[in-house]
């Protein structure tokens, strides 16, 4: 067969096995992936021996160290992959939920309840932890998942999924219901974006450049963030203890992820008197300031800022800095560059913050509390399968709910309509 003809025999295999699972009851759902855990973690001699491989091909092409990183497979990451099946299995079910149940004045009553998308597809890169973690998050909600890896990790993607699938075979559970496209060629990813009759949405996990190749070619419906450009914004009555730690936390911590600090927005009535304190506590860190010309009277070591830093998204010790006049220039400035992922306002103005959260319309809008606490995880989602900018469906971290939809249910008594 060519590769469009596999491709349309695993996403219409995959819409079949979707039926039998959206059946499955949480017991069983449960039991699977508790299985599936034991047996990644039964299999870590064989996994890292095929991560191996991965890991080889991977110096030989070149790759930078911190994609080596990424897609290096060790028994302690195996480990974390199983506990994250494990705690997939101890969340609450969406799947069946009734969330609203209303009475109609001819007696009908008419609700809503939580059911499977149906089949998602997931495009990725580098981590093959995210073969696992998808298809737990998918098959817990009761989701058949289509997954395309990158080529880089291809060996190690195909020996977890082969793994899971033995499970899934050992329930009785079709094995249909977690594919993996087998192949490395673009053209099995262009593809896969054609199966609109198969496919109900595709979620891609990756750099920009990925994410804007999958939009740009899909048929399908897709949940993306193409970058975390976040925002904090110093208020003048602003704790500046509080401002510098949580700023050094969202900047420092992982400076590398989507809901690090990218730009720092300060209050112009304070700037004289917290500009100089947070800027040496940054620069003891090594982090490079750049910033517009008032902040640099008070921090003459920054560098000048230029149109393009303002929307960057550095992914490194790098902040962008501007002194906005008032709460609103800062609201303003975040409307017009954000990314519409993380936004924090450090204040002790209850009002200020409450203008905040209302007139700032990212993903996440936080008041005294760092940026990178956006995460399914910090958020109690227990686990997410990404973080969406895309306001339709989901907004935010998706966890298992969002990766349901709901469907009207109407109980009657003989009623027709007049």
């Amino acid at each position: 067969m060519t590769i469009a003809e596999q491709v349309a025999t695993i996403a219409h295999n995959a819409r079949q096995a979707s039926f039998a699972l959206a059946r499955l009851s949480t017991t069983i759902k449960n039991e699977m992936l508790i299985k599936m855990a034991d047996s990644l973690e039964a299999a870590t001699p064989h996994l890292v021996v095929e991560n191996a491989r991965d890991l080889e091909a991977g110096r030989t092409k070149g790759l930078s160290d911190a994609m080596l990183d990424r897609l290096m497979l060790d028994p302690k990451r195996i480990k974390g992959m199983a506990d994250a099946l494990r705690e997939v299995a101890g969340l609450p079910d969406p799947v069946g939920e009734v969330t609203r149940m209303w009475k109609r004045p001819n007696e009908l009553m008419v609700g809503k309840m939580r059911i499977p998308l149906g089949v998602i597809g997931i495009v990725y890169e580098s981590r093959p932890n995210v073969t696992a973690d998808a298809a737990a998050l998918c098959l817990k909600s009761g989701n058949a998942v289509v997954l395309r890896g990158g080529s880089e990790a291809i060996h190690s993607n195909r020996a977890i999924a082969t793994i899971l699938q033995g499970v899934m075979k050992e329930l009785g559970i079709p094995e249909a219901a977690l594919s993996l496209i087998p192949f490395t060629e673009r053209e099995g990813v262009l593809e896969m974006l054609k199966q609109e009759q198969l496919i109900d949405l595709i979620i891609p996990r990756g750099g920009e450049s990925l994410i804007r190749f999958v939009v740009e070619n899909s048929r399908i419906p897709v949940i993306k963030h193409y970058k975390g450009v976040c925002h904090a914004f110093v208020d003048a009555s602003a704790d500046f203890e509080m401002a510098t730690r949580i700023i050094i936390n969202a900047k420092t911590q992982r400076p590398g992820v989507c809901n690090a600090l990218e730009t720092l927005l300060i209050h112009q009535d304070v700037a004289a008197t917290f500009i100089p304190l947070f800027a040496k506590a940054l620069a003891d860190l090594q982090v490079e300031l750049r910033g517009d010309e008032e902040f640099c009277r008070y921090a003459p070591q920054a560098k000048p800022a230029t149109e393009e830093d303002w929307a960057a998204e550095y992914l490194e010790l790098i902040l962008a800095c501007k002194v906005v006049a008032n709460l609103d220039g800062a609201i303003d400035h975040i409307n017009r560059y954000s990314s519409l992922h993380s936004e924090v306002i450090i204040t002790s103005d209850y009002s200020n913050s409450q203008r905040f959260i209302r007139e700032v319309n990212s993903s996440c809008v936080l008041v005294n509390a760092s940026t990178r606490f956006n995460d399914g995880g910090q958020l109690g989602l227990g686990a997410e399968i990404g973080i969406s900018t895309t306001k339709l469906h989901s907004f935010g971290p998706m966890g298992l709910e969002d990766l349901t939809t709901t469907k009207f249910i109407v109980y009657g008594d003989g009623q027709v309509r007049g």
